[in-house]
């Protein structure tokens, strides 16, 4: 069967739309919103911010081929960053050959957590909040009756003690089922429910109540196995290619400079369709570099090994606490269009869906380094994005990048004269 994405890249917007529509990725009334750029109005706008004046847009595109859990996929991806999107497609369509990609979400909840000071004996009021444990989750519910109707709500109450030669603290952490929510306001909430009834049991006086971004209750993992026949390139072998991928995460592990750009790539593709759906990526960011320093050390987000058969296996396992609903997913038009792209997944399985786009970001950025080097792949949108800034318009945009490319290197001043030349 043909893959109806074939050169999806090479052609134009209107037929991209046509296939998106006939795959039934897209109605015909999200087509029309599209064609007629129904995007964030300036009214919802400055309504979701302090202080708005303008609009600020970034482009919005997707990366077919993702075959995930036996679905077929197109990533919505908003980034202003060249080759993103190419990669993720290119590395899809590789893993898609492989037979996709598998992932696993057990768990999808949420922690915060109260801190409290000047406690006059921390063990008897460990000691009392564990004995009031359930009442506290009883009252934390009270405080946001709706997600209990949903099926959610606070389940667990847990309380620790942290000290230093300074301070002490008696921390409560509260993890609660947000449902399809990413539930910040949920948490802090409930959090806040907590405080009056905590300060009481222990005599402690509040420092903060607030949830936590280190997610580690909504843990995603996704994995791809793929045999070294279809990870040739050019003379270099399929094992060697393997070898190569295995040794650079090795490499990642040791080194932290290497590590912090191997995980920046991966975050690429992440940020990019955490953006596209409305979520906060600020959150993803900071509770994904969190947890690959976990250990004590900063560490790489991917995995690769070699299976028994030969093949290379890729696994990514990231706190991934999206939501469907809440926030600007109801309210912004981008967000909506990209639930609607994704077949309108739930929270889980948005969560899933990103850690595909993570391993295959990685897969592409890893498989380019130890092979071509990463500048030739970049090299094409490097000349569009140059063509542009120097003015070039219309069709003297690809005529300006095919000199470009024609040249050993390129810089403005080149980029300049040849269009000055081609206008002459």
């Amino acid at each position: 069967m043909k893959n109806p994405f074939e050169k999806y890249y090479k052609k134009s917007k209107n037929e991209k739309l046509t296939i998106l529509e006939e795959q039934n990725y897209l109605t015909r009334k999200e087509i029309k919103q599209i064609t007629q750029q129904v995007g964030l109005t300036e009214e919802v706008a400055s309504h979701m911010i302090e202080n708005q004046i303008t609009l600020y847009n970034l482009p919005f595109g997707i990366a077919p081929n993702f075959l995930i859990n036996d679905k077929e996929y197109v990533i919505p991806m908003v980034t202003e960053e060249p080759s993103v999107i190419a990669a993720a497609s290119n590395a899809a369509k590789l893993i898609k050959q492989a037979g996709g990609f598998t992932t696993f979400q057990p768990k999808r909840y949420m922690v915060g957590e109260v801190a409290l000071q000047n406690c006059p004996n921390p063990k008897q009021a460990i000691q009392a909040i564990k004995k009031e444990a359930n009442k506290l989750v009883e009252l934390a519910n009270l405080a946001y009756p709706s997600i209990v109707k949903r099926g959610g709500g606070a389940i667990e109450l847990s309380v620790k003690e942290l000290k230093n030669q300074e301070d002490n603290f008696i921390v409560v952490y509260l993890t609660v089922d947000t449902c399809e929510a990413m539930g910040a306001n949920m948490l802090n909430t409930m959090l806040e429910a907590l405080v009056v009834p905590l300060e009481e049991l222990t005599g402690g006086q509040r420092l903060m109540a607030i949830l936590s971004n280190f997610a580690v209750q909504s843990l995603a993992s996704a994995k791809c196995q793929i045999p070294c026949e279809l990870l040739a390139k050019g003379a270099i072998t399929g094992e060697e290619v393997r070898d190569n991928i295995i040794q650079a995460t090795n490499f990642a592990k040791m080194d932290i400079y290497r590590a912090t750009t191997h995980n920046k790539g991966i975050m690429n593709g992440i940020d990019a369709i955490v953006i596209a759906t409305g979520n906060d990526w600020r959150a993803i960011e900071a509770g994904c570099h969190a947890y690959a320093s976990h250990t004590g050390q900063y560490q790489p987000m991917t995995n690769w090994t070699k299976a028994k058969n030969g093949d290379l296996v890729g696994t990514i396992t990231l706190p991934l606490a999206v939501g469907t609903v809440g926030g600007s997913i109801g309210i912004h038009p981008g967000a909506q269009l990209a639930h609607s792209l994704l077949d309108k997944p739930s929270a889980s399985q948005l969560a899933q869906i990103i850690a595909c786009v993570g391993l295959g970001q990685n897969l592409a950025a890893v498989k380019a380094l130890v092979t071509d080097g990463i500048q030739k792949g970049h090299m094409q949108l490097q000349a569009k994005s140059l063509a542009i800034a120097v003015g070039a318009t219309g069709e003297e945009i690809s005529q300006l990048t095919s000199a470009l490319l024609k040249e050993k290197g390129f810089n403005q001043a080149l980029a300049t004269q040849i269009l000055k030349d081609l206008r002459k």
